[in-house]
């Protein structure tokens, strides 16, 4: 998993240019029901709060039953958009430094282990990994492209 790692490594370089923008455009709503830039980051920091939890559970047992999460709740109930834009991403910052740390050094062993989602699908730990850079550069990509 040493790539996928090295692929969050590189996409928390991308930090130095959250910081150019303005907290005014971070807080910016681009449409009724749309997140702005600060929730999207909020957004990013929630999925990896729960896909923490899914990482390493998932490397101490072969089959784990969590909850999914409901994302347009979680950015609601944390207030990202009347945070300042610099501690949002400073969170994000730190909590992918945590993920990359972790995704380095998971045991291979385990990869196949399953977390058993709440529509009832298997989804593997090494999916997981992968699937988490792909998600998180999609958001990155709709905060730098706005």
């Amino acid at each position: 998993m040493e790539s996928v790692a090295n692929d969050l490594h590189s996409a928390i370089q991308i930090t130095d240019r959250l910081r150019q923008i303005r907290e005014t455009e971070a807080s910016l709503r681009p449409a009724p029901g749309k997140w702005s830039k600060k929730e999207i980051l909020g957004h990013l920091i929630d999925s990896a709060a729960n896909n923490h939890q899914r990482f390493v559970r998932l490397q101490l047992y072969p089959r784990i039953d969590l909850p999914g999460y409901a994302q347009d709740e979680w950015v609601r109930v944390q207030q990202y958009q009347s945070r300042p834009w610099a501690e949002i991403i400073d969170l994000w910052q730190i909590y992918n430094t945590q993920l990359t740390s972790l995704i380095r050094s998971v045991d291979p062993k385990t990869l196949k282990h399953v977390w058993h989602t709440p529509d009832g699908k298997d989804v593997d730990l090494e999916f997981l990994m992968r699937d988490y850079i792909v998600h998180l550069r999609h958001h990155l990509d709709q905060i730098l492209s706005r």
